[in-house]
């Protein structure tokens, strides 16, 4: 199973994650990209890291926006990566 691309870490009851959540779902949708969404509440590592830095979105595993996901960073990030 290939690991998309775009991985957004959550949490349960995050109203941040929520709005990032639409705007990585939109932007996905646009650039032609799957995400996936890792719940901190899931990963012990990942929460020991990210407990209160969510959401947080990666892009082939490299850091590209905590707490607040602007399309055109997001897209910028995908962007970079491909070339």
């Amino acid at each position: 199973m290939t690991v998309p691309r775009v991985q957004l870490i959550t949490k349960p009851n995050c109203h941040l994650c929520d709005s990032a959540r639409d705007v990585v779902a939109d932007v996905c949708v646009k650039q032609g990209e799957e995400f996936e969404e890792i719940l901190i509440t899931e990963n012990p590592e990942l929460a020991a890291v990210h407990a209160e830095f969510v959401p947080v979105v990666l892009v082939d595993g490299t850091e590209v926006a905590v707490w607040q996901v602007l399309p055109q960073t997001l897209i910028s990030a995908l962007n970079a990566a491909k070339s």
